[in-house]
């Protein structure tokens, strides 16, 4: 499609058809990116959630690719029993002492793991901390910030 350019006050400027902005899902007030080639929108940013999700999942997949699950799981109840003598209990923690106690591998690396949304709740309250370095910790914050 070729667009033509036009005075628009006293600058010069286009106008993008209803329809492309439309498929394109911007509006009036949202940005576009020029490019020494074209005109597109503009890369919208992930949310936040979704930036702190992936980060927390990679912690998890390192922590799954560096330990057993029967240390995985020795980690977490550790954590588990600490956090309730010092009143530092959600919700979450039940449904992870029931996954750790339960004993199955698969349970636990869907929750560690997974996508869906049981998955990306749970790790909110991730009870396997302390069995990574804090230098590798730091490399995957630093790896999920560039």
């Amino acid at each position: 499609m070729k667009l033509t350019i036009r005075r628009i006050g006293n600058s010069l400027g286009v106008i993008v058809p209803k329809a492309t902005l439309d498929a394109w899902g911007v509006g009036e007030g949202d940005a576009l990116e020029l490019t020494e080639g074209s005109i597109r929108p503009a890369a919208r940013r992930r949310s936040s959630h979704d930036a702190l999700d992936d980060l927390k999942r990679s912690i998890a997949l390192a922590v799954v690719q560096r330990f057993t699950p029967r240390e995985i799981r020795a980690q977490t109840l550790a954590n588990l029993h600490r956090w309730r003598r010092q009143g530092a209990w959600v919700s979450a923690y039940d449904e992870w002492e029931g996954i750790a106690t339960r004993g199955e591998d698969g349970e636990l690396f869907a929750a560690m793991l997974g996508r869906d949304a049981a998955a990306v709740r749970l790790r909110q309250s991730m009870p396997f901390v302390g069995l990574l370095p804090q230098t590798e910790v730091r490399r995957l914050h630093e790896e999920a910030t560039a």
